[in-house]
């Protein structure tokens, strides 16, 4: 990696200035407050969690295109609530969540038939040009209400939360005090609708770029919501679902623990080839 020089300026490589970049934000980070290192951290975790493809995502992003950008937004920021409070709740009364364990398999098969559901009606608003809305997220019911629903019988974001929290407890940077479970949440609740806003302007986007051809953003989704269906219904049958993660805590969070080494590992490597 060279460094270049014009009229007495020094410009770094595009890799340079990455890596530049990342050896200043880790070593900010790791001597920043500890009230602001948790907020990030659960602002950080939230936003990478929310970016995978997953019922309540794509779910915003078709709202954005039928129903446009404001009923996505009270349809995230439902979703958001509910999250929320499940974290909170994951905080104090994992004890009690966990002997909850016939409530966990009723919400996995209600998970699993909404999202089929949604998966029915996408294909069915494909199939019928004059049909652009899915018939279920485009209900009359006020979107901050459904948003609410399809997250409050969504259990994966418990087991996540729960081995994240544990990780950042062993680890310190979480400390069982109300400042930062304050911190903490307000953190998680920014960068889920960061992420879910990624899809919501994301789906206009897309919609803009295929020449307002609905039906196969339609198509695109509905397919998207089969192959989470189909893995629902893997995990229910192998049982590795939400229940089988609350009752097997340590291997979440050792692959989590996992991720975080490789993560600090990687920044020390940045950090000792820029020395």
């Amino acid at each position: 990696m060279k460094i270049f020089q014009n009229n007495g300026y020094c410009f770094l490589t595009p890799d340079l200035r990455l890596r530049s970049l990342f050896r200043h934000l880790s070593s900010y980070f790791r001597f920043m407050h500890p009230l602001l290192r948790i907020f990030f951290t659960g602002m950080l975790v939230s936003f990478l969690g929310s970016l995978p493809l997953g019922t309540l995502n794509v779910a915003a992003m078709q709202i954005s295109v039928s129903d446009g950008i404001r009923s996505a937004v009270f349809f995230s920021l439902g979703s958001l609530l509910v999250e929320i409070i499940y974290v909170r709740i994951s905080l104090v009364a994992m004890d009690w969540i966990r002997k909850q364990e016939k409530l966990f398999k009723i919400l996995e098969w209600v998970t699993l038939g909404i999202v089929i559901t949604l998966a029915v009606f996408s294909f069915y608003a494909a199939l019928h040009p004059g049909e652009k809305k899915n018939i279920v997220l485009s209900s009359t019911l006020p979107k901050f209400v459904l948003g609410a629903t399809m997250c409050a019988v969504n259990p994966v974001q418990i087991p996540f939360w729960f081995g994240w929290s544990t990780v950042l407890f062993t680890k310190k940077i979480l400390l069982p005090r109300q400042s930062h479970y304050n911190l903490y949440i307000i953190g998680i609740g920014i960068g889920t609708f960061v992420g879910n806003c990624i899809f919501i302007f994301g789906g206009q986007l897309m919609v803009d770029k295929l020449n307002t051809n609905q039906n196969i953003l339609s198509w695109v989704i509905g397919g998207i919501f089969t192959v989470t269906a189909i893995i629902q219904l893997w995990r229910i049958l192998r049982k590795t679902g939400a229940l089988h993660q609350l009752e097997h805590p340590e291997e979440v969070t050792h692959k989590i623990e996992e991720q975080m080494e490789k993560i600090e590992e990687g920044l020390d490597k940045i950090s000792h080839k820029e020395k």
